[in-house]
């Protein structure tokens, strides 16, 4: 009878253990979506229009989790998307160990972190790639052979594939360094008597606010357009930049998380394979440069690009 009993009260048990486990299967394995977290710029309305078109691209694949710098500390489950360089450098002083993809940067800027944290650290640039600038510049004025470029000696790196790239498309191009600020007028008059016009790369050390008028109006002075370095300047008086749109960047930065959760690292930064041109008309027509329209401009780009099977990205 014992043994009966002891029977009936392991067969209820059971029976109790198994309604538990499939009546609550569904709820277990409902997880919750990986989290993406966001570190904002400041700026609210960049930062609102970014996270509505990553909430988009991410979908319920992932939860799009917005963190102030304290909270930013304490994650370890999840990437952390920055706006901006100030928030990628807060989140790097705050959580060294948390992988980091940078939105709204530059590679002079990101560059040195991606290479030393290969897989954790990486970015999706803003601007464009320096051979599709040129290439930008060679659709305005098509008589176009020879780039004028400035560095200093700390940053002539950044034109050197560039440099190597350009006798494909026809052009060439000469560096011209500066050795001290004094020397910024006298170097750049050099570079615009041997190039039909100047392209500027993301260099903040040449390419800054306190310098940006007294190049831009030498190189006018001296009846050359000046290309680059970003939109920014194209509203100061540069002829024309390309630039990535932000649903651009953040459809390749979807890509990015999607390959970090599925193998732990992320691919190398880089710019999105579509671009924009903004242009500086006043600047034109006092120069007197007559200008196809923006999207005759990208095509043309394009089609020298696809001629050579690049796409610019170095």
């Amino acid at each position: 009878m014992q043994a009966a009993k002891s029977l009936t009260a392991t067969a209820l048990l059971c029976t109790l253990i198994a309604t538990t486990i499939f009546s609550a299967t569904p709820t277990a394995l409902a997880q919750d979506p990986s989290p993406v977290y966001l570190a904002s710029s400041g700026n609210l309305a960049l930062d609102s229009h970014i996270q509505g078109l990553l909430e988009q691209t991410l979908g319920g694949q992932h939860k799009l989790v917005p963190v102030t710098d304290e909270q930013a500390a304490q994650t370890d489950d999840g990437p952390i998307v920055t706006l901006g360089p100030g928030a990628f450098s807060r989140i790097r002083q705050v959580n060294r160990q948390a992988p980091v993809l940078a939105l709204l940067v530059e590679p002079d800027f990101l560059g040195g972190f991606a290479r030393r944290s290969s897989g954790q650290i990486s970015g999706i640039y803003h601007g464009a790639p320096l051979l599709r600038q040129a290439l930008i510049g060679k659709a305005i004025l098509p008589q176009a052979t020879r780039i004028a470029l400035i560095a200093t000696a700390g940053t002539a790196e950044l034109y050197d594939t560039l440099i190597d790239e350009l006798p494909a498309y026809n052009l060439e191009a000469q560096l011209f360094v500066v050795d001290d600020d004094k020397q910024l007028i006298s170097t750049l008059n050099r570079a615009l008597s041997y190039g039909d016009f100047l392209l500027a790369a993301p260099d903040r050390t040449i390419y800054n606010p306190r310098t940006m008028k007294h190049v831009l109006l030498t190189a006018y002075r001296r009846n050359r357009i000046v290309i680059g370095p970003s939109q920014a300047y194209v509203k100061a008086g540069s002829l024309a930049s390309g630039y990535a749109s932000f649903p651009a960047m953040v459809e390749m930065a979807g890509g990015h998380l999607q390959t970090f959760f599925e193998t732990g690292r992320f691919p190398d930064p880089g710019y999105p394979p579509q671009f924009r041109v903004d242009i500086n008309e006043q600047v034109a027509r006092s120069l007197n440069i007559p200008l196809a329209t923006q999207e005759q401009i990208i095509q043309n780009v394009e089609l020298r690009l696809d001629s050579h099977g690049g796409q610019g990205d170095e």
